[in-house]
């Protein structure tokens, strides 16, 4: 709500326009089956509202836009890094600032160089990218969500917080010299966008500290987790946002992160670290895998539009609307019986499948079934974070071990649909509703090693 008590509308005007075409349910049908009934495999352009993930799919602003126009670039030292630079080091205080194309790159120079098969890396929930980097050094991810964090139903403020006591016994378990770094994910996107309490993060430094462990944050949603601090920690609520920023990095040795998401581009990343010899050996294999250290991959525009975009994701007025939008829209999926994972997030909101769909069994994959359904209904297209993305199989006994949470995200891109859109999506859900127990599994037909539910094929039982 604002000041005077009236609904909060979108604190921007919308400037450029992109229409989107509407498709016949036979049509999507077909499309689906040409995708292998994977949303992944879907034409953009086939798609009516595109929920899919809010990874590189902001609106960009009009300073964001001026700004690419003075992209310098140069191969080497370009402008554009130097503004970058400054902007990374005012907001997160690290030292040393390596620019890559996105996230997942951040992730493979970092994993490459400090971890080796026998590694063990500690988090609250390591995302899909994250897990699938140290996996395939073969290193060990391992996750440590509170309890709380597994019950969709529970309400807890900061159900993102990594399990302290367990990360302890983990420590006591394999040994410090195994844990090259501990991991801690902002917000907790795999665990439902849940957020990370300051309090949480000052302890797990602490408890790391005594035994020279470094703390790595994965800060791809760094503002919305700073805001939900902000909104829900004693002590924080007359604190500005780049404030809780700054103290929330002050106790890491470093960050990597996608800027594709709260830094508002459509592409882009960054590794920063205050270790010096660190930073130079991620410096050397940077340039292997994606340039020069001042480009890393990128343009010099990208880099001047991710420097803006850093700086107007810590505007308040920009989070707490982007907050209010994701938890309205999922307070009306609920209100049409749609069970939302709670508290609501601040990127997306999260369908409880388990309880929406119980009578498909995960090893049918009930979130695929849900996302499809979703797709013919009304060319909405979400992601399935559930058996088809987490699913792992124990090494010793080779048992496939299910997710203890199975859901869909609906991820909200930034500054790109209006309410009207979203409220379409939740008639589309009621529609749904009504059926959803006449909704079946599906069979996998093709997986890959890695990070297989980018491009698995099914086909319906």
């Amino acid at each position: 709500m604002t000041d005077n008590g009236a609904p909060m509308p979108e604190p921007y005007k919308i400037k450029v326009v992109e229409p989107i075409a509407a498709t016949t349910r036979e049509e999507r049908q077909a499309i689906l089956e040409a995708a292998g009934y994977n949303v992944f495999g879907i034409p953009a352009e086939k798609v009516f509202v595109d929920l899919l993930t809010d990874s590189g799919t902001s609106a960009m602003s009009d300073r964001q836009w001026s700004g690419i126009m003075m992209g310098d670039e140069a191969y080497a030292c370009s402008r554009n890094f130097y503004r970058l630079t400054e902007t990374v080091q005012r907001l997160f205080g690290f030292k040393h600032i390596l620019p890559t194309h996105q996230g997942r790159a951040a992730e493979h120079i970092l994993f490459a160089t400090i971890a080796h098969s026998d590694s063990q890396i500690p988090s609250n929930t390591h995302f899909d990218t994250t897990r699938a980097n140290i996996e395939h050094i073969g290193a060990t991810a391992v996750d440590f969500m509170i309890p709380e964090g597994t019950d969709p139903e529970t309400y807890h403020p900061f159900k993102g917080n990594i399990d302290l006591e367990r990360v302890e016994e983990f420590i006591k378990e394999v040994g410090p010299e195994v844990i090259p770094i501990c991991m801690l994910t902002v917000t907790n996107n795999a665990g439902g966008g849940q957020p990370v309490s300051m309090e949480n993060i000052r302890s797990l430094k602490e408890l790391l500290r005594p035994h020279n462990i470094p703390l790595f944050i994965d800060a791809c949603r760094f503002a919305e987790n700073a805001y939900f601090i902000k909104e829900r920690e004693a002590g924080y609520g007359t604190h500005t946002i780049p404030e809780i920023v700054r103290e929330m990095f002050s106790y890491a040795d470093g960050c990597t992160i996608s800027t594709k998401k709260d830094g508002l581009v459509n592409i882009g990343g960054f590794i920063a670290t205050n270790i010096d010899d660190l930073a130079e050996a991620m410096r050397n294999l940077l340039i292997l895998y994606e340039g020069f250290p001042t480009y890393g991959g990128l343009a010099g525009r990208d880099l001047e539009a991710m420097a803006i975009g850093l700086e107007e994701a810590v505007d308040e007025r920009h989070l707490a609307y982007r907050v209010a939008q994701v938890r309205m829209f999922g307070e009306k999926l609920a209100g049409v019986g749609v069970p939302v994972l709670q508290p609501i997030g601040g990127h997306a909101v999260y369908i409880d499948v388990k309880r929406f769909l119980p009578h498909i069994p995960q090893s049918k994959f009930p979130g695929q079934a849900l996302t499809t359904a979703l797709y013919i209904e009304g060319g909405i297209r979400a992601v399935e974070l559930g058996t088809v993305a987490f699913t792992k199989v124990d090494p010793e006994t080779g048992e496939t071990v299910y997710p203890l949470l199975e859901l869909v995200r609906l991820a909200v891109p930034r500054r790109v649909y209006t309410q009207a859109h979203l409220d379409y999506v939740v008639q589309v859900f009621a529609e749904i509703v009504k059926r959803k127990d006449e909704l079946r599994g599906l069979r996998m037909t093709y997986e890959a090693p890695f990070l297989r539910h980018f491009t698995a094929r099914f086909e319906p039982i």
